[in-house]
């Protein structure tokens, strides 16, 4: 199981949570197919609980902050310095929706979008370093941004991460972006009946099951389960909304 306990490198997608209406309806649905239990950091949290795969801290939920605002899944990248990172992103067009702020000792975080609106949040480890386990079922797997204009999103993402690009050979308009030479994440356009800004997707054993128990759930899908170079991958939403992909692994 590859697992993780100090800080993620700079830019690195490095936290995953979820904002809900429905924090109780959500620990069942996700449970039932990402195989989490949950723990409660205590009454500072205001109901923020740390969903966790085989002990290991997978990602986070808790109630939606901003009703006005959609249930969703916010990705995280990582940063030595919140609020340097924050002042790259307005120098570069874009927009701070939550400045800097600590989280008692977990860290210190801010909410940030890019200048065609699409949210993503900020993450200075401190005690709490990101997630714990990965490329595992019930863990996080990949993030990427579907853009309206991915040249002028390649362009605001390396001013603020200094992100290299490449543009996968086959592919439909899909670029990684990397720091150094491992691909971190993806970006590519925005495809018709699907969601655009980050996205989140979670390994999982079985991409068919992962469907099946999302639609048991109250779910919807998106994409149908189809095979991939990468994998099994489907794109679904929860009950409330909100929404991500599943991916079971080359020979998973």
């Amino acid at each position: 199981m590859p697992t993780r306990d100090t800080a993620w490198p700079a830019g690195t997608p490095c936290w995953v949570d979820l904002g809900t209406p429905d924090v109780d309806a959500a620990r069942a649905f996700y449970a039932a197919f990402l195989d989490w239990t949950y723990t409660d950091p205590g009454p500072d949290a205001g109901g923020y609980l740390m969903c966790l795969r085989d002990g290991h801290q997978a990602a986070g939920l808790g109630p939606q902050q901003d009703p006005a605002d959609p249930p969703r899944w916010t990705t995280y990248l990582a940063t030595d310095d919140a609020d340097a990172t924050a002042a790259r992103v307005t120098a570069a067009g874009g927009s701070v929706l939550a400045p800097p702020m600590d989280v008692g000792p977990a860290g210190r975080m801010a909410i940030a979008a890019d200048p065609q609106g699409n949210p993503f949040g900020l993450w200075q480890a401190g005690a709490t370093t990101g997630v714990q386990v990965f490329n595992e079922p019930g863990s996080l797997v990949w993030n990427e941004a579907a853009v309206d204009d991915p040249a002028a999103a390649r362009e605001f993402y390396t001013a603020v991460f200094g992100f290299a690009w490449e543009e996968l050979p086959g592919e439909d308009a899909y670029w990684t972006f990397a720091i150094g030479d491992r691909p971190l994440g993806g970006l590519s356009g925005v495809v018709e009946g699907l969601p655009r800004g980050w996205g989140t997707c979670f390994s999982v054993a079985s991409a068919d099951e992962a469907v099946r128990a999302v639609e048991s759930g109250g779910g919807k899908v998106l994409m149908p389960a189809e095979d991939t170079p990468f994998g099994r991958f489907a794109v679904v939403a929860d009950p409330h909304g909100a929404t991500f992909s599943v991916m079971q692994e080359l020979g998973g």
